[in-house]
């Protein structure tokens, strides 16, 4: 009990609890057919999510890709207003037209993603400029995944974010694979944080299953952006439970490692009774309580009414764009 930090840990196993639970929800109702679109689970993401939640104040922004969208849950979206999103409902928080990658709530400062990998990368880029500008301390995170890095736009975001000193952190969640390719055979480097050493950039890599070596690498580098010393990238390995389609083309001895043995949620679990946070009861106690809650935003979901289609355009154009349709 005599560590700093004990607090954060039950914190971040709370945070990484919700988003398990909420993932399993997603994965399930998908494959009984009862959300629209497709399906990227972040099952094996659950501390990266943890970790940046933890470090984000009220008045920052923040993007998500496509395996990291329970960042907006852990960030303080609406539950039942995001699983209502997700199955198309009219209570949905986008009122059922933004779905996983596109949903965005200005209030807790979340901004809508892209289904065009790596694009969010600049968009940030331009919101961090934006409150550099404000000149507040506010900054804006980024996470994304080892795909991106073979993108153009990760190269020119880095290059200016760094020319510009914005307030950007760039959190890079390596599972190790872009769909099936694995990272060293698409990369001259398989560790992708030394990438930001041509921009001048600061950059760790972290064990991204470890949920409070990843908040302290994350905390490290908001700090840095926030001081008004320019961008800042952190790396998580982590590895993702699901293959990104049907076909499971890693090992099972892969598998059993990643899924078993260095999992994030166990991980975590084993630390807070090392110290004596909590005993085996109490934390069994908090893994039931979150899955009622989830359980009971699905049923929300699940009753709300489909999404208006009269509304489809509304808030998509602005101006002369509305005037020529």
């Amino acid at each position: 009990m005599n560590n700093p930090q004990s607090h954060i840990l039950l914190d971040l196993y709370g945070k990484m609890l919700l988003a398990r639970s909420f993932e399993f929800t997603h994965e399930r109702e998908f494959r009984k057919g009862n959300l629209p679109g497709s399906l990227h689970t972040a099952l094996g993401h659950e501390a990266v999510v943890a970790a940046v939640a933890q470090c984000l104040r009220k008045t920052d922004k923040f993007f998500c890709d496509q395996r990291s969208s329970s960042l907006h849950l852990l960030a303080g979206m609406p539950g039942e207003r995001f699983l209502a999103e997700l199955a198309g409902k009219e209570t949905g928080v986008c009122r059922g037209r933004g779905g996983m990658i596109h949903s965005v709530d200005p209030s807790i400062g979340s901004f809508a993603g892209s289904s065009v990998i790596g694009q969010i990368l600049v968009v940030s880029l331009g919101v961090a400029m934006g409150l550099k500008m404000d000149r507040t301390d506010n900054i804006t995170v980024v996470i994304v995944g080892d795909g991106a890095s073979g993108r153009g736009e990760w190269h020119e975001c880095m290059n200016l974010a760094s020319t510009w000193k914005a307030p950007l952190v760039i959190c890079c969640a390596n599972n190790g694979y872009a769909i099936s390719t694995p990272v060293a055979a698409a990369h001259a480097t398989a560790d992708l944080y030394e990438y930001a050493a041509a921009y001048r950039m600061p950059a760790v890599q972290v064990d991204g299953n470890d949920a409070l070596a990843s908040y302290n690498a994350v905390r490290d580098a908001v700090a840095h952006a926030r001081s008004g010393n320019g961008p800042a990238f952190v790396e998580l390995k982590t590895w993702r439970w699901d293959p990104c389609f049907s076909g499971e083309m890693r090992s099972p001895e892969e598998v059993h490692y990643w899924r078993e043995v260095h999992e994030p949620l166990r991980l975590a679990r084993q630390a807070i009774l090392a110290e004596g946070l909590a005993d085996e009861a109490q934390l069994d106690a908090l893994h039931a309580a979150t899955d009622a809650q989830v359980a009971e935003w699905w049923r929300f979901a699940q009753e709300s009414p489909l999404a208006d289609p009269s509304i489809v355009t509304a808030n998509v154009y602005a101006g002369w764009e509305v005037e020529t349709r």
